[in-house]
């Protein structure tokens, strides 16, 4: 198979350089003038083949005054430092974690499109805020509904520029079901633009908030579990080179109509180094307060099982429904990990649950076998913490366990329902929920 060639080089590259020694031997010696006239040839032909090359490098779209040409600019993560053409493309949504750049094919848009996708970034259409920029709803005009990520313009802001460059890069290579798609890219003079898939009911924070749907069943915050688990595992053992996201929280989790989940902001990733053999990478502290790992914070010293720290943070934040800080609460419960942890300790995990979530011995028990994996993830030294692989498996076999024991009671239909929300058509939500038809057995659908 041919390997499509990347519109936009955003790693350092090495070029292979080659020297080419050419002599003469025994050539018979030639009048002044044929030599003169040979050096003016000479240098014509160069000129020419020169003016071709500079025109082929353009041609790859039609000619317009407003299309929108391809970006250029390479990134050392590690450094910050970047050069950047004053052109910008869009890229495919299919990136290959196999190939070195991660993007294959292009899509070359106009920027009337992109205004005409967002109304001109009409304020109807925002979204969300973040550190990165301002996110606005677009529809191409194909019909497809996308997030358009407008960064801060600010030319002096390399923080800003930097996280654009690896949001792009670590998106570029990636493509899994619980992970949103790229579409495009853009880089132009002030204007910094993502294009990504559009997941239209809210963040997981949202939800447990109860700012957004009817709120979160346990069965539906463990399959939301799940897909973050599979999430990361890709990223983590199936990308080359290995990614750590370091951002793994519940407002970057975004959740689809079926109620599964999206990990989404890759302004902080980080792709692992190229040698087997290290152990970590050194680098400075990003990430979000509560969420952090111990041993990160003190070392300076980034591994995958940075990730695996913040996703016990995550899952303590499902039970609970809590904010990993809560300045609100009493001081002994401020610090919602800590909590939680000593009540697990202390045999009374029920005590930590939402109180949105109706009680019941197979609740109960997921609780319990939750809160027991998420303090695995959370030990202080990185090396007793488990895999992404081997969190995913625990949790299969807990969502597996709710599910039976919840069948086999009397109330199988509402044993794992919240207490608080409207009661839901049983046959509905497993259709909605699980893609389950009447008479078909279990299985486990992503999103």
């Amino acid at each position: 198979m041919k390997k499509t060639s990347s519109p936009c080089n955003l790693q350092s590259s090495h070029r292979k350089h080659s020297s080419i020694i050419s002599k003469d031997h025994g050539s018979p010696p030639t009048h002044p003038v044929l030599n003169y006239i040979r050096k003016v040839v000479g240098a014509f032909t160069v000129l020419v083949f020169w003016r071709k090359k500079a025109t082929g490098a353009v041609t790859g779209a039609k000619k317009s005054n407003n299309r929108v040409e391809g970006a250029s600019f390479s990134t050392d993560i590690s450094t910050g430092s970047s050069k950047s053409s004053s052109r910008f493309k869009f890229s495919s949504s299919y990136g290959s974690s196999s190939t070195t750049s991660g993007l294959v094919g292009t899509v070359s848009f106009t920027l009337e499109e992109i205004y005409k996708a967002t109304e001109n970034f009409s304020p109807i259409n925002k979204i969300g805020d973040g550190g990165f920029g301002t996110v606005y709803k677009g529809k191409l005009k194909d019909g497809s509904l996308v997030a358009v990520k407008r960064a801060k313009k600010n030319d002096y802001d390399k923080r800003l520029s930097l996280e654009y460059r690896n949001e792009v890069l670590t998106l570029s290579k990636i493509e899994h079901l619980n992970l949103v798609r790229l579409f495009g890219y853009a880089e132009h003079r002030d204007e910094r633009i993502i294009v990504v898939e559009y997941v239209g009911n809210g963040t997981l924070r949202e939800h447990l908030d109860g700012t957004r749907g009817d709120g979160l069943e346990l069965a539906e915050r463990l399959d939301i579990a799940i897909d973050v688990a599979h999430a990361v595992t890709y990223l983590h053992m199936y990308t080359d080179p290995p990614i750590i996201h370091r951002d793994i929280k519940a407002s970057n989790i975004l959740i689809t109509e079926k109620l599964r989940a999206k990990v989404a902001d890759f302004g902080f990733a980080r792709l692992t180094a190229g040698d087997p053999s290290a152990t970590h990478i050194s680098t400075n502290i990003k990430g979000t307060t509560g969420y952090l790992d111990p041993e990160y914070l003190r070392t300076y010293q980034l591994t995958e099982k940075s990730d695996v720290y913040s996703f016990g943070v995550l899952l303590v934040e499902l039970v609970t429904g809590r904010y990993p800080i809560d300045q609100k609460r009493p001081l002994k419960e401020r610090v919602t990990i800590r909590w939680a942890m000593q009540k697990l300790k202390e045999r009374e995990a029920i005590l930590v649950m939402d109180p949105r979530l109706r009680r019941s011995p197979a609740s109960n028990m997921a609780v319990e076998k939750v809160l027991e994996l998420a303090n695995r993830c959370l030990a202080s030294v990185r090396s007793s913490r488990p895999s992404m692989k081997e969190c995913a498996e625990v949790l299969w076999r807990i969502r597996k366990d709710l599910k039976e024991k919840s069948l086999s009671s009397s109330s199988a239909s509402t044993s794992h329902q919240s207490a608080n929300f409207p009661r839901r058509d049983a046959k509905k939500s497993r259709e909605k929920t699980f893609g389950i038809q009447e008479g078909e057995s279990y299985k486990f659908i992503s999103a």
